[in-house]
């Protein structure tokens, strides 16, 4: 069909062609041929330029029949399923597959919770079993962790979507959540965790996910009776093979015997934190043991959903106030974004300290993130929240607005933004009315 498609606009041609073919015959049948050299030279030109003329439309049909009746997309598979915003965004940084699975690098997974976009790529790396084995060799034992083991392995490792939801968890769990979470793993109370307790994770959310991807598939299957196309819905990020990741090998052991201790876990989470909070500080910090105030109530404002004039009013807000700061170590932020994991218990503490919503002072919030995480903050970084949310400069702060954005910031991102507009923001109107009295429950992430 492509040959005919090629040759039909060029009939003119094919007609010159016979004609030169006729006159070809007659002079030959008069021998007339022989004494024209003329004739030889055309007929040469003729057959030439046939020749690469049928080369030419045999080598663009190929071409054409060849191309795809679409473009793949990131997600070939898992068109037609509604994906959340974790699942988009691991699908956006996951740059390697291995047998149809996508898998993030330790890389991936930083990046992912400090940049608002991937490292430029031209395609995902497809891992082999070589690649695995590599893989294996290189990733550190437990006893080796650091803050700084996800940059050292970079894109040697693998992390599959169920450990990315549960490093998520890990970077806004307070000190006081760790043996919670340790718990949940530890099924059989021994205060210690194998690997196939650590697996009941991966169990959990593949049957949520077979779960939803059957729905979907039911819901096209309807749509067959219509007459609507039907497509075979696979999950890409969660298949039934097993892959010793970089967290399973870090935790059990190449072998996977080894057994994963309460303090190692505490020690695993502790590193982790630690680790991207040293890249954010260090975004800012150019080398210099300390960040400006300006700087910080920038790595504060950067994941919230505050409006571009609100943004600038807040930082021009803190110019006004402290025109020459003396600068933010990292221990102090580091402080206070340990104090973020606590904000729940926060929020409850200041709620049931002023029941008429009473903005409270220096003093008072100093007492309250004492209570909650049993540390203090430093007198200077208590000082520039003040002089960032404080709206009139009073000394007074409106905790339930500081809250608000602090959430944000805790969850860099991930917690989606309420509608406000028509029936759905009539629904979170009335579901806020009736939480105003209620403490909020802790989120996993």
């Amino acid at each position: 069909a492509a040959i005919a498609r090629r040759i039909v606009p060029n009939v003119h041609l094919v007609n010159r062609f016979a004609q030169c073919s006729r006159t070809f015959r007659t002079n030959l049948s008069n021998g007339s041929i022989s004494s024209n050299p003329g004739i030889y030279m055309y007929c040469t030109a003729v057959a030439t330029s046939v020749y690469f003329g049928w080369k030419w439309i045999r080598k663009n049909a190929v071409v054409e029949a060849a191309k795809p009746t679409r473009r793949m997309t990131d997600e070939p598979s898992l068109r037609g399923l509604k994906l959340n915003h974790r699942e988009r965004r691991f699908i956006k940084f996951a740059s390697a597959e291995y047998q149809g699975q996508l898998y993030m690098t330790p890389q991936d997974f930083i990046e992912s919770v400090t940049d608002s976009e991937p490292r430029p790529r031209m395609k995902r790396r497809i891992l082999h079993e070589r690649d695995l084995d590599q893989f294996a060799q290189e990733t550190p034992v437990l006893s080796k962790g650091s803050p700084d083991m996800f940059r050292n392995i970079f894109d040697r490792g693998t992390i599959s979507y169920t450990e990315y939801l549960f490093l998520l968890s890990i970077l806004t769990k307070p000190q006081t959540g760790f043996r919670i979470a340790f718990n949940m793993f530890d099924t059989d109370g021994n205060e210690r965790v194998d690997k196939e307790e650590f697996l009941v994770l991966e169990k959990i959310f593949s049957t949520a996910r077979r779960d939803r991807l059957n729905r979907a598939l039911e819901g096209a299957v309807k749509s067959s009776t219509t007459g609507e196309d039907v497509e075979v819905l696979e999950d890409e990020l969660q298949k039934s093979h097993v892959v010793d990741t970089t967290l399973l090998l870090h935790f059990f052991g190449r072998k996977g015997k080894q057994d994963l201790k309460f303090e190692e876990f505490k020690m695993f989470m502790e590193n982790l934190q630690t680790e991207v909070l040293e890249i954010e500080f260090n975004e800012f910090s150019k080398g210099l043991p300390a960040i400006t105030e300006l700087d910080f109530a920038k790595i504060l404002l950067r994941y919230t959903y505050l409006q571009s004039d609100q943004y600038e009013m807040y930082l021009e807000r803190l110019l006004d106030r402290i025109p020459e700061g003396k600068g933010i170590t990292f221990n102090e932020f580091k402080s206070f974004c340990q104090f973020l994991n606590t904000l729940d218990d926060f929020a409850i503490a200041m709620r049931m300290y002023t029941l008429a919503d009473q903005p409270i002072s220096q003093e008072e919030f100093h007492r309250a993130v004492k209570i909650c995480t049993g540390a203090e903050l430093s007198p200077h970084i208590v000082d520039t929240v003040f002089k960032i949310f404080d709206d009139d400069g009073d000394g007074q702060l409106s905790y339930k607005e500081f809250i608000a954005i602090m959430r944000d910031r805790l969850h860099r991102g991930f917690k989606q933004q309420q509608s406000r507009e028509g029936w759905e923001g009539f629904k979170a109107c009335v579901k806020d009315a009736m939480n105003t009295d209620q403490p909020q429950q802790p989120s996993l992430t």
